[in-house]
């Protein structure tokens, strides 16, 4: 596991299940000072015990990121509590899959608000602090970015919003020393890759257990992902080890992508 995450401010968006959750769990162990936020206050406490147990004792935001106030109101809980932020990891989203034709305006609208707009705003925000800390930003995104699909119209085009905004922004970071880099998990066993299997289930008229075979079967995989591994991706990439490393999109899925880049 990477060091020098002690006396370090984290910010996890996303960071009460799933993918946030264990990077936040995994900073926390390193040593670092998270903070996680969510929409769900019983996610954030059972999240919060489980961080507080290997680490540093999160502070718990609940807010909703799709709305300016929320971001607003993350960035306001940092600054009086600890003045500082090194890390920000933009993971919260929560896109809707589903037939093209069923999915109404408000999905599109609550999908980037949440993910693209949240993402955006919490840098904007956080960015002078993270400039004064030669800090960090990782964003989540999703293996669609690059490989899209017709039951996934929404998340495809915003991870890739997502990807190409982290890319511009890293020009930003060179000149400033942040880090800027995104992560593009593939099929990884969540809450809500559970979540987007019900929801293709009901516009495909498969089962959730035939998609999740298909899910590894079509790409040839060995296994679906795990939250770990993309856990321990996003430590290295907020460590001084990985300095030289801006503006890059990674994909942690298995191979699935099949595409060069």
């Amino acid at each position: 596991m990477p060091s020098g995450f002690s006396n370090k401010v984290a910010v996890v968006t996303g960071g009460s299940r799933g993918i946030g959750r264990e990077i936040a769990v995994d900073l926390a162990k390193a040593g670092a000072q998270t903070v996680i936020v969510s929409s769900s206050a019983d996610n954030l406490a059972a999240a919060s015990a489980a961080i507080a147990a290997v680490g540093p004792k999160p502070l718990a935001v609940a807010t909703d990121l799709r709305r300016l106030e929320g971001c607003q109101q993350v960035f306001d809980s940092v600054q009086d509590k600890f003045g500082r932020c090194d890390i920000l990891v933009c993971s919260a989203g929560a896109t809707r899959a589903g037939n093209f034709t069923d999915l109404p305006d408000q999905a599109w609208l609550d999908g980037y608000a949440l993910k693209f707009f949240g993402c955006v705003r919490m840098c904007r925000l956080f960015w002078p602090m993270l400039k004064a800390a030669q800090g960090f930003v990782v964003n989540i995104g999703g293996g669609a970015a690059r490989s899209p699909g017709a039951d996934f119209s929404i998340g495809a085009s915003v991870n890739a919003a997502m990807g190409n905004f982290s890319k511009a922004l890293s020009q930003l970071g060179k000149r400033d020393g942040v880090n800027v880099n995104v992560i593009h998990p593939g099929a990884t066993e969540t809450e809500r890759f559970y979540e987007l299997l019900e929801q293709r289930s009901k516009a495909s008229g498969k089962s959730v257990e035939k998609l999740k075979e298909e899910a590894t079967a079509r790409d040839g995989l060995r296994r679906l992902g795990k939250t770990e591994d993309v856990a321990a991706l996003a430590l290295f990439l907020c460590s001084e080890q990985a300095r030289h490393i801006q503006g890059t999109a990674i994909a942690v899925d298995g191979g699935a992508t099949v595409g060069y880049y």
